[in-house]
């Protein structure tokens, strides 16, 4: 009798802690400069997450359309979210500070730039296993692209065919609604 009341309040406490990492907001990365940064603090924005890289025949188009877009809608409802990855190709050799200088450098980016990481496999950092598992869709090559809403869930995920001003549209339908919503509370 005791020991199915400890395994029933030992699988409460488990499904709790699995419960408090359901949304893409509730992990944490390491940026690009070692810092460790929750990334609840973009909870209440729109974020497109991506795995970029700086060697890829997509790099070009891909990082002038997300600056474009860190520009038009960020930074306070809207955020490109950067984790460079050399899993596909190995076209992101470089270092996590070398990265950031040639994406700052090269195309001006403004927008949150992480340590460069996994995104499949087993040693897949834990946010992109929560993006895969959440969308039903696994990155296969570098500019994967996660739109995730205010709230840290997966709204859709695109492989780097899809250009980005093909989101354009339903990114700034979020952000439209994020600032209207911040108007309603005022």
């Amino acid at each position: 009798m005791l020991l199915r009341a400890l395994v029933a309040v030992l699988a409460v406490v488990c499904a709790r802690a699995h419960a408090k990492q359901r949304d893409f907001y509730s992990f944490k990365a390491v940026n690009s400069r070692g810092k460790l940064v929750p990334l609840e603090k973009y909870r209440g924005k729109v974020s497109l997450v991506v795995n970029v890289a700086s060697e890829c025949g997509y790099t070009e188009k891909h990082y002038r359309d997300l600056q474009r877009l860190q520009h038009d809608f960020g930074p306070a409802h809207f955020s490109v979210l950067a984790f460079p990855c050399n899993q596909f190709g190995q076209q992101e050799p470089g270092s996590d500070r070398e990265i950031d200088t040639f994406a700052r450098t090269t195309y001006g980016a403004s927008f949150p730039i992480f340590s460069k990481i996994a995104v499949i496999g087993t040693g897949a950092n834990n946010a992109f296993k929560y993006l895969t598992e959440s969308s039903g869709k696994e990155p296969d090559w570098n500019f994967w692209k996660f739109l995730v809403d205010v709230e840290g869930k997966v709204v859709g995920a695109w492989g780097p065919q899809t250009p980005v001003q093909e989101l354009r549209p339903k990114i700034q339908e979020m952000v439209r609604e994020v600032i209207l919503n911040k108007k309603d509370e005022l």
